[in-house]
């Protein structure tokens, strides 16, 4: 009866939502109606994770952390690309700043709070280090490529990219994360499974652990509906986002905050399924979800950026600053040891949300 209940929610919440999204989109809303939509937002980023899992269920590990991971990416590239379009000079940051912060939000916020409730459950969590080794180089290099040369090079004033260095920067991304695909769901996909006691879980018996696999039709169905929800979470998201920059403005923060808060929204469907996975004693996963969302977000809004900097207007601006960079520079190295052992305890996720902390707060009050 419980799960009816709850597959019949789950279904019905995306739909609203989507009614809700089309009777707000492009309109200034009054308080009240910013409340009914953000409370819609916040139902659908649960439906989004429940159907989130159920795919996964369906297709095993990893492919079912790929799924989500894709899926947001894609919709979070079509919302920077969207406000881009219509932002004129105003927002020649915020591909950066929304990719830098998702970047911070996965690598340290997603990354912390696996570890930290995988260490609470059993004291010592533990995670494949080849697998986690390998995605963290990648998103290391992606992020080196794409967000901190750009402040060094010297063909264009400012901390931008020349034509010819955001297309190397553009094809070098997606050739590394279509390697990265590849070897995360083919050639070494044991590397990227949960751990339990020391084990390693192989493929086959990750797939003898599903014993209510959802049917092909109802994993089809999740499909759907997670799409559905992703687009309703970044669409409501957008149509928040003038409240949301109104509240920056008037609070004196940044214009870089409004990027923030946008990679929180649209992260929040990974957030809940990492920490659900990590209940779990799945720390693998939210680990998994954690790097290969900062992966596909340099990955494939680079890619994106580049082609769309053929109509879009206004400087295109991606180096990062001084402060953005000593973070990225400790959350590279802090990961690589808190990844070398293969384990970690309170201690490790508790750096790791320290540095969360950092980010948001010097994002607040740079």
């Amino acid at each position: 009866m419980i799960r009816v209940s709850i597959a019949r929610w789950t279904v019905l919440v995306p739909v609203l939502a989507l009614l809700a999204l089309a009777a707000t989109w492009g309109r200034s809303l009054p308080g009240i109606a910013v409340t009914v939509v953000v409370i819609a937002l916040i139902g659908v980023v649960l439906s989004a994770v429940h159907h989130a899992e159920a795919v996964a269920h369906r297709v095993d590990e990893p492919f079912g952390s790929l799924v989500l991971a894709i899926a947001v990416t894609v919709i979070e590239v079509a919302l920077i690309l969207t406000l881009m379009s219509s932002g004129g000079d105003k927002t020649s940051t915020l591909a950066r700043d929304t990719v830098f912060a998702a970047v911070m939000i996965t690598c340290n916020g997603i990354f912390g709070l696996a570890l930290l409730i995988g260490a609470l459950r059993r004291r010592i969590a533990v995670f494949n280090a080849e697998g986690t080794g390998a995605a963290l180089a990648t998103v290391a290099t992606l992020a080196t490529l794409s967000l901190v040369l750009p402040t060094f090079t010297t063909s264009k004033p400012g901390p931008e990219f020349s034509t010819a260095q955001l297309a190397f920067a553009a094809v070098a991304s997606l050739a590394l994360y279509g390697l990265f695909v590849l070897v995360q769901t083919v050639r070494h996909r044991d590397d990227f499974l949960p751990v339990e006691s020391g084990i390693v879980i192989t493929a086959d018996d990750e797939h003898d652990q599903h014993v209510e696999r959802p049917s092909v039709r109802a994993a089809l169905r999740s499909l759907a509906l997670l799409l559905v929800s992703l687009v309703c979470v970044v669409g409501l998201a957008k149509v928040v986002s003038p409240a949301v920059e109104s509240a920056v403005e008037s609070a004196g923060l940044p214009q870089s905050a409004v990027g923030v808060v946008i990679a929180l929204l649209v992260l929040l469907p990974e957030t809940l399924a990492a920490v659900r996975a990590a209940r779990r004693d799945r720390v693998q996963i939210g680990l998994n979800l954690a790097l290969g969302s900062a992966m596909a977000s340099i990955g494939l809004t680079i890619p994106a950026i580049a082609v769309a900097s053929i109509w879009l207007d206004g400087p295109l601006v991606l180096g990062l600053g001084a402060t953005q960079m000593v973070l990225l520079a400790l959350t590279v190295v802090v990961g690589g040891l808190t990844v070398l052992p293969g384990r970690a305890t309170l201690l490790q996720g508790g750096v790791h949300l320290a540095l969360f902390s950092a980010f948001v707060f010097l994002a607040a009050s740079p």
